[in-house]
């Protein structure tokens, strides 16, 4: 996990693009609550992995609106199978989804799909930890990056994912086409309409977080849970469930 430093990898952070961004009304609105806790996600191994410099880029803005932010590294993280649950990297990216508030989700185009690595993310992340919904009501704000022209094809599976994880997924949603002519030596994002759709797509999240978070108990409340807890005095896992 990387606990995001903001501008590390700029040599001279006064001269950081995000420092200068006006966000100063929905800062003090922000302060008059605790902060929201952000996960962000991205999917790619690679040395220069443009999902991952768009990743920090989100984490930027959001730790400059107020956010706390986390990074999950998904470098060593087994391949989903049956057996490597208690896997220290399983452990630390289950913990900080139920840790999370809000979730970023990054990934590369590869094949017209997510990448493995980010699919393999989402799959060591269940519906259910026993009684426990670790994604259940949290927000999501999607993006990809592309090696060629703009495509859709990510964050459509992204939001169906989201979907299946019961969270609420903003409507907003950043696609980078061409990425490698995105970023420049530092590894930050060029001026473009596509760094201020990543902008607005950060803001959008940290806005509709702020609104729902003080209600997902009441919106994540359902009939058929609360009926299970009535007759078993709890909610069951879905293995107990198959038994």
């Amino acid at each position: 996990m990387i606990r995001l430093k903001p501008y590390r990898a700029l040599k001279d952070a006064t001269n950081d693009w995000v420092t200068k961004l006006n966000f100063s009304a929905l800062q003090e609105y922000g302060k008059k609550q605790q902060p929201i806790q952000v996960l962000v996600l991205y999917g790619s191994l690679r040395e220069r992995s443009f999902s991952r410099l768009l990743a920090f880029e989100f984490a930027r803005i959001l730790d400059h609106l107020g956010a706390d932010v986390r990074v999950f590294n998904p470098e060593g993280l087994p391949m989903k199978d049956g057996v490597s649950e208690n896997h220290p990297k399983v452990q630390e990216l289950r913990e900080l989804s139920q840790w999370s508030h809000a979730h970023v989700w990054v990934s590369p185009e590869q094949h017209g799909q997510v990448t493995a690595v980010f699919k393999n993310q989402i799959d060591w992340i269940p519906l259910s930890l026993g009684s426990v919904r670790p994604t259940q009501g949290r927000t999501l704000a999607i993006a990809q990056v592309c090696g060629g022209s703009q495509s859709f094809n990510v964050v459509n599976t992204l939001r169906m994912l989201g979907r299946w994880m019961r969270m609420f997924t903003i409507p907003n949603q950043s696609s980078v086409p061409k990425a490698w002519t995105e970023f420049d030596e530092n590894d930050r994002m060029k001026p473009s309409d596509l760094r201020q759709r990543v902008v607005d797509v950060a803001e959008e999240l940290f806005k509709m977080t702020i609104v729902l978070r003080p209600e997902m108990e009441f919106l994540t409340d359902r009939y058929s849970e609360r009926e299970e807890k009535e007759k078993n005095g709890r909610l069951l896992s879905q293995a107990e469930k198959v038994q």
